[in-house]
């Protein structure tokens, strides 16, 4: 068994299972800085994947199943918004509402493709062409990390640069500071002429389109093969998590995303391991399937109690009016 092939193969799972993480995180991470907290996150991430995965199929074009999958994040954000921010519904149960109204649409209308003719990935050359990988020159020759970290398919280049892109637009512009000031203190962003409302509506949109292109990138990964399970498979709850993890920092959660990818792909990838390096990794094979499929919930509950520590410490990057609606006449 060549092992160096196993460790480049393992390294570029890590990548693949990740990025849908990450899509999921920065998103939520957009809508949190705005002060509202999205629990919806599974939801969108479903919704985003059936009608991307639809539509970029109909159309045999990845970039219009990209738009599409955005564009139906784009209106659950919206959903949440004017009840969270217009209608000043309790944000907690909104989310949670979205997740449960997200899961049974993605049901609803594949269930109802499926009987009348699911749309098969493989029959879409152009979807199939725009999911390959496309190498980076001179890094994807690197041995061992070349083929692993530099060489995916297009939506996980994106989800890098939306991440960094995310980043440099919180930390390094204008409107990313205030939006950071509306997170804080919208009162005070509001008595020196920022508008409250519009940056909310504005950004909760954006994260949540930004979670339904990880939803749909989701389904192209799993083939768009429709069964019993849905394709986010409770991504989006580790997404929210995650964002604790990384400390309300995009750059920061490409990284965390990077360890949870490596839980996730034990679980495929722990046998070969075990197989290539008997001595040192032979025990990942007497490991039972159940633990490692609980090993991403497992680490999920790590993080949140060793977060929750630093955040004591005053080290947190938690928006001050997280989960707090903001009602104008109450200033």
């Amino acid at each position: 068994m060549d092992k160096l092939a196993v460790l480049t193969a393992f390294l570029h799972s890590i990548v693949v299972y990740n990025i849908p993480l990450l899509y999921g995180t920065v998103g939520e991470i957009t809508v949190e800085k705005s002060g509202s907290l999205n629990l919806g996150v599974e939801g969108i991430m479903a919704v985003g994947a059936i009608f991307g995965y639809i539509c970029g199929c109909y159309a045999n074009s990845l970039l219009v199943g990209i738009l599409a999958a955005f564009a139906a994040g784009v209106l659950c954000g919206a959903l949440f918004a004017v009840l969270t921010v217009s209608l000043q519904a309790n944000q907690n149960i909104t989310g949670l509402t979205l997740t449960t109204f997200g899961l049974g649409l993605y049901f609803f209308v594949g269930n109802s493709l499926k009987a009348t003719g699911w749309p098969v990935m493989g029959n879409y050359s152009n979807i199939m062409k725009g999911f390959s990988d496309l190498s980076i020159p001179l890094l994807s020759e690197i041995p061992l990390v070349g083929k692993g970290l530099f060489s995916h398919n297009i939506l996980v280049y994106l989800g890098i640069a939306i991440a960094v892109g995310m980043w440099w637009y919180l930390n390094k512009t204008s409107p990313g500071l205030r939006l950071r000031a509306v997170g804080e203190n919208p009162a005070s962003a509001d008595s020196v002429g920022i508008n409250v409302k519009r940056s909310k509506y504005l950004h909760i949109c954006l994260g949540c389109g930004i979670m339904g292109i990880g939803g749909y990138y989701m389904g192209l990964n799993l083939g768009g093969s429709f069964n019993s399970h849905c394709w986010i498979n409770g991504y989006g709850w580790i997404a929210v998590a995650l964002v604790i993890f990384a400390n309300w920092n995009p750059a920061l959660a490409i990284l965390g995303t990077f360890v949870f990818g490596f839980f996730n792909t034990l679980q495929v990838s722990g046998s070969s391991l075990a197989g290539a390096f008997p001595g040192a990794l032979g025990w990942l094979a007497d490991i039972p399937a159940q633990l490692y499929q609980a090993l991403p919930f497992l680490i999920t509950a790590i993080v949140l109690v060793v977060t929750s520590i630093r955040n004591k410490r005053g080290s947190s990057g938690l928006p001050a009016s997280l989960g707090l609606n903001y009602f104008r006449e109450d200033r």
